[in-house]
């Protein structure tokens, strides 16, 4: 599991079990065992484990505390939990149809193929209320084959992320995906998280055809890049894919730039430069790519202050609209920026991440060959694609003497990357 985000409150493992185990009538005002619950995910222990499977069965009707056991259900999943299976199955009957939710993606994470325990999970999707496409994802994952007809009721569901997961687990269980186009289509939903959950039902579906048309989803990279790595750590190894022929894809994202895009939204007319600035910090990522591609084509020569003011005033403390000025910098080579992006490359809160990838591939662009001791340095970071992302920008900059630094990374990827030419992008 990544802890890179977690752990932010700083409690320690003997802390989270007394807060967590606190009568609600005990609280201070600031306490909140939510937190508890959510901190002792770093606690792989059995004490942990036994404090959150305590907080499960604490029925208080209080929302507090049933908010406190959808996170410790949470929690439990996370921590692969095995001898909190049969304390979590007694969530499913619950009238909480969230924490109901929380229980049906746990044991998925869990895993089981007690017979018993899925056919309950199956048997959620006759009862209304529920969270159909949770249900239906972990049925898929645990292969129950016997919920096949139920779940291909939901293929024609109104809700389109819901119909993509039914539609991605029928294709699993029969075999026949020639219905598998309607999952690709949402790639293109105007809706963005109809747009990233299709992704992660395409990887669910081992369907490696799909990889060129995620690269072109406008979602943000991270889940581009996710649908990308794990369909070809399924494919390689099965003979499936090459490393061949997904490397054009998986540098398309890396270098993320609109163009490559197919973009889902579009302006009736040119906007103002402070419009374009304003959707840069929309969640919306279609919107932002959208934006940066008219800054780029519309405002070359004025985008750069724009861009280097709205840092100053928002954008470093937003870290999507930071990703997105790191990039314009690159791409209109604005020489004011150089050190914003240096400082950008070595930034390691987890919440920047993308931005250090970002700024990697904008100081490539710049071609300054100052920049290559730089991204040499960044080699030595355990962050896979920010290490790829400064191969792309050694390789912009007509340095490849990194490959052979990492040409026994522990990253396939990085592995692959080092003895493979660029991709064409």
């Amino acid at each position: 599991m990544d802890k890179r985000f977690s752990n932010l409150f700083g409690l320690t493992e003997e802390e989270a079990i007394a807060l967590l185990d606190t009568p609600l009538d005990q609280l201070a005002e600031d306490d909140s065992r939510y937190v508890a619950a959510s901190e002792l995910v770093n606690f792989p222990t059995e004490r942990s484990i036994n404090a959150l499977m305590r907080a499960v069965q604490n029925t208080d009707p209080s929302l507090d505390n049933r908010i406190v056991r959808r996170k410790s259900v949470e929690s439990l999943g996370k921590l692969q939990a095995q001898q909190a299976l049969s304390v979590i199955r007694t969530c499913l009957a619950d009238e909480d149809c969230y924490l109901v939710e929380n229980t049906v993606w746990a044991i998925g994470e869990i895993g089981t193929q007690d017979s018993d325990i899925l056919e309950e999970i199956a048997q959620l999707l006759e009862k209304p209320g529920q969270t159909y496409r949770v249900i239906i994802h972990t049925l898929a994952n645990l292969d129950y084959q016997p919920a096949l007809e139920r779940i291909r009721k939901f293929v024609d569901s109104n809700d389109k992320p819901t119909a993509s997961a039914a539609i991605s687990a029928v294709c699993r269980f029969t075999g026949d995906y020639t219905t598998i186009d309607q999952v690709i289509a949402l790639l293109q939903h105007p809706n963005v998280y109809a747009r990233r959950l299709c992704i992660q039902d395409l990887i669910d579906s081992r369907y490696y055809d799909a990889i060129p048309q995620i690269a072109q989803c406008p979602v943000s990279l991270v889940f581009r890049l996710r649908g990308i790595r794990l369909l070809a750590e399924a494919g390689i190894p099965a003979g499936a894919i090459t490393f061949t022929e997904i490397q054009p894809s998986l540098e398309q994202v890396i270098f993320d730039h609109p163009k490559s895009l197919r973009l889902v939204h579009a302006y009736d007319e040119t906007p103002t430069v402070e419009f374009l600035i304003r959707e840069l910090y929309d969640t919306d990522f279609g919107r932002c790519y959208l934006a940066t591609q008219t800054l780029l084509e519309a405002y070359p020569e004025s985008a750069g202050e724009a861009l280097m003011a709205t840092y100053t005033a928002h954008a470093h403390n937003d870290y999507g609209a930071h990703y997105h000025v790191m990039k314009l910098l690159g791409w209109l080579k604005y020489a004011p920026g150089y050190d914003l992006l240096v400082e950008a490359l070595h930034n390691r809160e987890p919440q920047f991440q993308k931005s250090r990838a970002g700024a990697a591939i904008a100081l490539g662009e710049f071609g300054d060959p100052s920049a290559i001791p730089l991204l040499k340095a960044v080699l030595e970071t355990k962050i896979w694609d920010l290490k790829y992302a400064a191969l792309m920008a050694l390789e912009k900059l007509g340095d490849t003497t990194a490959h052979a630094i990492v040409a026994n990374d522990n990253n396939w990827l990085i592995r692959a990357k080092a003895t493979h030419t660029p991709a064409s992008l």
